[in-house]
């Protein structure tokens, strides 16, 4: 199983204001690369910056999204899906800041860890700070790399848990 995980901080509401993304590539098990890149957006406002810490003065000399996607891109080569908390949020900045910079989004499927979460362990409420809680996974939430490593392992536990052997599955007592 290999894949991607994602996590984008926004500057404001709307979806092409990107101000961070973080990528965690996972092959066979293993994170194998992390990635992170602050990103000039579109707007000099920002709302978020009480939630991520970021401002205008921190990415006013970052390159905009169609300056870094073209060298993040490489993480996705063979990848099987891209995963995300809430992945619909993750996946809407990303199509959003791709049609901006005039860039073809990754044909990739996304998988949410919220469904995973729920799904695996019926975690509720599946804020990304439950889960990782609930799993002893370490979190610096809102940091955009923080945020896609948890992602990262909340799939890998959940793999595991899949294949876990249950008890009475398999094995024969007399």
């Amino acid at each position: 199983m290999n894949f991607v995980a994602i996590d984008f901080e926004t500057a404001d509401y709307e979806r092409d204001s990107a101000c961070s993304v973080a990528l965690v590539r996972v092959e066979g098990g293993r994170i194998v690369a992390r990635e992170q890149r602050l990103i000039r957006p579109p707007r000099r406002e920002f709302v978020f910056t009480y939630l991520h810490g970021i401002s205008w003065e921190d990415v006013k000399h970052e390159p905009q999204f169609q300056n870094i996607w073209p060298a993040l891109a490489p993480m996705l080569v063979r990848a099987d899906f891209l995963a995300a908390h809430n992945a619909s949020f993750d996946r809407g900045v990303l199509q959003a800041c791709c049609e901006a910079a005039g860039l073809e989004p990754p044909p990739l499927q996304f998988v949410c860890t919220v469904e995973v979460a729920r799904s695996a362990w019926g975690i509720y409420p599946t804020k990304l700070h439950h889960v990782c809680r609930h799993l002893g996974i370490p979190l610096n939430h809102h940091d955009a790399l923080s945020d896609a490593e948890a992602c990262a392992r909340i799939v890998l536990a959940a793999e595991g848990e899949r294949r876990r052997p249950r008890a009475g599955r398999g094995s024969m007592t007399r």
